[in-house]
């Protein structure tokens, strides 16, 4: 469905109708389109398991812990 930008700024209401029940609106201005109404698709994103991703976690070398603790030591003498 067109209609004109004019038209479209009376009838935002029932246009909104139109397009929650899955209609597609083209807006346009002097021949133009330059808009289009279309129904919100929500893509629900879903995260890992906190459990997983930490099983997908893979530690190299020494911890952080004792790395930290070394260059300490080092430093003081």
């Amino acid at each position: 469905m067109e209609i004109s930008a004019k038209e479209a700024r009376g009838k935002l209401s029932s246009l909104l109708k139109k397009v929650e029940k899955g209609d597609e609106i083209v807006v346009v201005r002097r021949g133009k389109q330059v808009a289009r109404l279309i129904p919100f698709q929500r893509k629900e994103k879903h995260l890992p398991q906190l459990r997983e991703f930490r099983a997908s976690i893979k530690i190299k070398g020494r911890p952080l812990s004792a790395t930290i603790s070394r260059s300490r030591e080092e430093a003081r003498y």
